[in-house]
């Protein structure tokens, strides 16, 4: 009989951009104050994009490289990517193609997850179910966004919620009973108009109408969500600690989605979770959906707020409707050792070997289509390609 396998977070990295937005900022384009934000929300500040050079791709694949740097973990070591975002570059191909791309991850599968704010947890417990079948050992989870592409800058009761981030874990494979240990998946979409974009899918495609109504950003129903987290929360909460065999006493840490200070502080104490043992940063970043969990487990790491043997549980809610919790012992050593410079030194070589393999992969396959012709053309051309094309494929696959 095998032994059992269990999943557990190894590696942690985060991005945010350079620009920061403040109330005061916000203020100056609609009728709001400062204290009303922080008054409603907890909010101070979140960070934006500045330019189309920052992307959901790039900020997950920063966040990614550092996690596998601090897991010391190798691109190709790599059995799948999963991106958990409602903002992916493309409806296709996904994000997590193209980080896999670019992170040079040869061996892994790659896909997105959309689930909204929920996205991270639920690829989490994702990551862990593929871990523990044995399919692969190491998983790069990542959640990231750029809410600021789809936020209406005119509507004051969206535009002062969300932020742009990216935070990454790796989860690896290890023979002692650490990591994710139970998970709760969970979904309404009886609600799924409280929280939408409501055009540019195959529903509602894209017009000049849509444009000009303003369809394609995000549009909530503030007192309706409000009143489903704060349920749903302690509800999910207590439904993976049973799963799991803890009580909430038990708990060290609580990473809640970073939505709202009041969503928060209002659901943990249905739980009758101390302040101290719920980690909360949304006054610097806003709402980064699929992002704020990992971001927020990264600070908490950082902090010295999780340790060896700690019992955590994060818990997400959304767009679906849609929740998630998990319940993990954290298994990693601390503090964080500091990679060498030679290891520095390795990681941006690496990177730039994947961004030239990518370019390379790309021309040769202009160069050869070119050379070849189209595929159902007849003659020489069509015989030469049936011959190489298999030989292609094996040596992409080496």
């Amino acid at each position: 009989m095998s032994a059992p396998r269990y999943a557990q977070i190894t590696g942690w990295g985060m991005y945010v951009p350079e620009r920061v937005v403040t109330n005061d900022d916000l203020a100056r384009i609609v009728n709001t104050t400062d204290e009303w934000i922080v008054s409603h929300t907890g909010i101070r500040e979140r960070r934006i994009v500045s330019d189309g050079r920052e992307t959901t791709a790039t900020m997950a694949t920063r966040a990614g490289r550092t996690a596998l740097r601090v897991a010391g973990v190798t691109p190709a070591q790599l059995g799948l990517v999963i991106v958990a975002t409602v903002t992916p570059e493309s409806p296709f191909p996904s994000t997590a193609s193209l980080v896999q791309d670019a992170l040079g991850a040869t061996n892994a599968g790659a896909f997105d997850l959309s689930a909204g704010c929920s996205g991270f947890v639920y690829a989490l417990s994702l990551a862990r179910d593929v871990i523990c079948s044995g399919s692969t050992d190491h998983v790069l989870v990542i959640g990231s966004e750029t809410l600021s592409r789809i936020t209406d800058w005119t509507d004051r009761n969206t535009c002062v919620l969300f932020g742009d981030g990216a935070g990454a874990v790796v989860v690896s494979a290890c023979g002692e009973a650490c990591g994710v240990m139970a998970s709760v998946l969970g979904s309404d979409g009886s609600g799924g108009d409280l929280l939408i974009v409501p055009a540019g899918g195959s529903r509602i495609p894209a017009t000049p109408e849509t444009i000009r109504n303003g369809d394609h950003y995000i549009k909530m129903n503030g007192r309706e969500v409000y009143r489903f987290a704060t349920t749903i929360v302690p509800k999910a909460t207590e439904t993976v600690l049973r799963k799991a065999g803890w009580e909430m006493s038990d708990v060290a840490q609580m990473i809640p989605h970073q939505a709202n200070s009041r969503i928060i502080d209002a659901a943990t104490k249905r739980l009758g979770v101390p302040e101290e043992k719920v980690f909360v940063n949304v006054d610097r970043y806003g709402n980064t959906s699929g992002a704020s969990i990992p971001i927020a487990l990264c600070e908490a790491i950082e902090q010295g707020r999780v340790l060896p043997g700690d019992k955590l549980v994060m818990v997400g809610f959304g767009a679906g409707l849609s929740w998630a919790a998990v319940a993990l012992t954290w298994g990693v050593p601390r503090p964080i050792r500091r990679p060498l410079w030679m290891r520095r030194w390795m990681a941006a070589i690496m990177l730039s070997l994947a961004r030239v393999r990518s370019s390379v992969r790309r021309a040769e396959r202009h160069a050869y289509n070119r050379i070849m012709g189209p595929v159902d053309e007849d003659g020489w051309r069509s015989r030469l390609r049936q011959r190489t094309d298999g030989i292609r494929s094996k040596l992409r696959r080496n």
